[in-house]
């Protein structure tokens, strides 16, 4: 089935033979669905901090970037912002002159509330002789969106999410670019110094580095740091093949058609990253600096809630290391990894004393985060559960809808009776007790990927994604859940997502 013009692509992305029989394997066996013990919730899985509890977990990140650590903010940037406009993409399309929909007419009505509105003014001055207000006037409706998703004008339709102007201030107007440039020096400055990561798609880095150099000096006086940013594109090597109908390769004019990943791609990119610790975060979930503080303030709860697991973690591993404990110590590493990691195993009780000790030793040495959930209110994305894992432990992972088998009642009652969801807002520690960075695709649960069906001119396409980032890529991860506020979560999925107050 392999060509040695096949072997010769597969050499250029860096992907192995044996990788691309196990994926057409997968699009043939599919993925099995995850078993699941309970939903996470406050009070399972959960934590809701205390007022005491909040100040000193603060003032124990406070501590921690005194103390000559090295932390990076990680941000996935590589999404174009297509789908933001796709109401307005339709409206373009269709037949009617003036907008006719909700959307559409919430769009227009308010349309100088856009921080991008003068940008878009000029534009249209430029290609079309005409203000927004004239065009309106004059019902060139579309016109306006013309020059707003169109290369010959903002570009909007094509550029990633970064790179649009999202929020108004009263000199200037800032891209989310900009506002993790104003959040990483909040709460991850490190002695006067902040890392940032972006991770941006090839085509769209060149214009990445230029906003980053024109905007930088001006944020480094504004909060008195310096900067280091750096970015990464996605590896070719983390490609997947595509499958026809019969789980053959896709062939497109005789060559292998592969597709990018997903986000779970980027567990490559993260591992590739010097640094103790590391935050997660979207993009496009930023707000303006009015509204940072309760951002700043859970953000710095969460690492201060890892940092202090992972002090304690990592002294029970060099007292396992040191072979001089007691039972009794024995017994409170296992309080530890079950009541504070959430780690449950029944087997244990069954143990000898040296099995008992390798694996508990194996449970403290692995990466581990913590991750903010919000009250769900109705928003699609992962939710925190307590699920079962290969070796046959119960521990807290982020499952997606598709991962849960909904033909079996309990589990769909338990998806949809979940209170809580995952806004994707992370901080990770990534080294060992003596320093050592883990490899993190060591810690990937390969059984975890999605298949998806699309089409290529005309034909049935099978896709498939791999362990996502937060979820199967991060499986064997210790996981812990901490309850953040609806505030620090406001994604912008719609261009008039930027309408809401918490945009403006």
């Amino acid at each position: 089935m392999i060509s040695q013009e096949d072997k010769a692509l597969l050499e250029k992305k860096g992907i192995s033979e044996e990788s691309v029989a196990q994926q057409l394997k997968n699009f043939a066996t599919g993925f099995p669905f995850l078993k699941i013990e309970a939903t996470a919730s406050v009070g399972n899985g959960i934590l809701t901090p205390d007022a005491a509890e909040v100040d000193c977990y603060l003032a124990v990140w406070d501590e921690y970037c005194k103390a000559g650590n090295s932390v990076v903010k990680f941000v996935p940037a590589s999404g174009a912002a297509s789908r933001m406009f796709k109401d307005l993409f339709s409206f373009l399309d269709g037949e009617a002159e003036e907008p006719s929909t909700d959307f559409e007419k919430k769009f227009f009505s308010n349309i100088e509330k856009f921080a991008f509105y003068k940008e878009l003014d000029a534009a249209c001055t430029k290609n079309n002789g005409a203000s927004i207000k004239e065009l309106m006037a004059e019902g060139k409706y579309k016109s306006i969106v013309f020059n707003l998703l169109d290369s010959t004008g903002l570009n909007y339709g094509s550029l990633p999410k970064g790179l649009l102007k999202f929020h108004n201030y009263p000199t200037t107007e800032r891209t989310p670019v900009e506002e993790h440039f104003a959040e990483g020096a909040m709460y991850a400055n490190m002695e006067g110094k902040v890392r940032l990561h972006f991770t941006v798609s090839p085509n769209h880095r060149a214009l990445f580095e230029k906003l980053v150099a024109e905007k930088k000096p001006e944020f480094e006086k504004m909060f008195n740091v310096e900067y280091d940013i750096t970015f990464s594109e996605q590896k070719q090597s983390t490609d997947t093949i595509a499958a026809d109908a019969d789980n053959n390769p896709f062939r497109e004019n005789g060559e292998l058609l592969f597709r990018p990943g997903g986000h779970g791609a980027l567990i490559e990119n993260l591992n590739d990253i010097e640094s103790d610790i590391v935050f997660i975060k979207n993009i496009d979930n930023v707000v303006p600096d009015r509204l940072k503080a309760d951002t700043v303030t859970y953000k710095k709860l969460i690492a201060g809630v890892l940092v202090s697991l992972q002090k304690q973690a990592f002294e029970y591993l060099r007292l396992i290391d040191s072979g001089k404990y007691t039972h009794a110590q024995i017994e409170e590493i296992i309080r530890f990894v079950q009541q504070k990691l959430y780690c449950r195993s029944n087997e244990i009780k069954h143990l000898e004393d040296c099995d008992l000790v390798i694996y508990l030793r194996k449970k403290l040495n692995r990466p581990m985060r913590v991750c903010g959930m919000v009250k769900n209110v109705g928003e699609p994305g992962g939710g925190p559960f307590l699920a079962y894992n290969s070796d046959g432990t119960v521990s807290l992972q982020i499952l997606e809808s598709s991962q849960i088998d909904m033909s079996d009642a309990k589990a769909k009652e338990m998806f949809e009776k979940g209170t809580h969801f995952n806004p994707v807002d992370l901080v990770c520690a990534v080294k060992n007790y003596k320093g050592e960075k883990f490899n993190l695709p060591d810690y990937v649960d390969p059984a975890t990927g999605f298949i998806s069906h699309k089409s290529k001119n005309g034909r049935e396409l099978k896709a498939m994604e791999l362990p996502g980032l937060w979820n199967g890529a991060m499986s064997d991860w210790n996981t812990v859940f901490v309850e953040v506020p609806l505030i620090t979560f406001n994604p912008v999925k719609t261009v008039n997502d930027l309408l809401r107050d918490v945009h403006q």
